[in-house]
């Protein structure tokens, strides 16, 4: 399941829900359901990842980003599927206590969601090996992860938590960019086409820049605009993170640095990124109350 991967889904549903106790409309036992939902499509989502790379050959062995269960014959990958299914199950049967309390909106979110896990890899066009994958991530493990927690928590949607939500987005498709530019060469022989391996590794490198400064240019304009609350600033002090994993990514071609020093890096940096502008909420609606 690769659980320290995560944060990626964990720091959103903080964030918005973050946002919902800031406007004062925090609801403890909603935040832990949802907060357990989305990790559970999550650790679907990795588990379906590990086994339709191996069935599609875009794993091996040899290869360092997925778990390796599978390619060692610690796991059938019938099993492997199994878990993926079981965990989308469970992401379910949370979802269900949510549509209760919230209705509708939640179940075309909770669906879409596991569809896109599901669909990365899986189905008849997996997403991720026709250049869609960042989008996907971008969207859903950013923009829906974080505007949906807000939403269990206050049955709305806000100009603030989509705000919220974009540094988000922008530094989780990050952490992607980096994995495909690892994997770039290897995933260009056996037929995935990553965006990284649509547009080669310079112009991955540049897509990777532009994320990082989009997500510190959307705090900035929120705090300049009054959007998000001026201690988000706080985020400014992971910019020496994000400038030590650029000159990473911006020479390394080593994909055992690239993981330890790059992903996850740039995992960490999207979590701390994550942390400040949960606490500055926070204390937002502590200051309000």
């Amino acid at each position: 399941m690769r659980p320290f991967s995560f944060t990626a889904s964990m720091t959103p549903v903080l964030v918005g829900s973050a946002v919902a106790f800031a406007q004062r409309q925090f609801h403890p036992g909603l935040f832990a359901v949802a907060f357990m939902a989305a990790v559970a499509i999550h650790a679907g989502a990795n588990l379906a990842n590990d086994y339709y790379d191996h069935v599609r050959g875009a794993d091996t062995p040899e290869s360092i980003g997925p778990s390796g269960v599978i390619q060692h014959g610690l796991l059938r990958p019938r099993t492997v599927l199994r878990g993926a299914f079981a965990c989308f199950a469970v992401a379910g049967i949370l979802g269900l206590l949510l549509i209760a309390s919230r209705g509708w909106p939640i179940l075309l979110i909770g669906v879409l969601s596991v569809a896109a896990g599901y669909a990365y890899t899986g189905g008849p066009i997996p997403l991720g090996y026709v250049g869609l994958g960042d989008g996907v991530v971008f969207v859903f493990m950013g923009l829906v992860a974080t505007a949906g927690a807000y939403y269990v928590q206050t049955a709305t949607i806000s100009k603030t938590v989509l705000w919220a939500a974009v540094p988000l987005a922008a530094l989780v498709d990050a952490i992607l960019v980096v994995n495909n530019l690892r994997d770039l060469d290897e995933d260009r022989a056996r037929g995935k086409r990553t965006f990284a391996a649509l547009i080669g590794p310079a112009a991955t490198r540049v897509h990777f820049a532009l994320l990082v400064i989009a997500a510190y240019a959307a705090i900035a304009a929120g705090i300049l605009t009054r959007v998000i609350p001026p201690l988000s600033a706080l985020v400014i002090l992971t910019v020496p993170d994000g400038a030590r994993v650029w000159r990473v990514v911006k020479v390394e071609t080593d994909p055992r640095v690239l993981t330890s020093q790059g992903i996850r890096a740039t995992a960490q940096l999207h979590r701390r990124v994550g942390l400040w502008l949960a606490l500055a909420f926070v204390a937002a609606g502590l200051g309000a109350g």
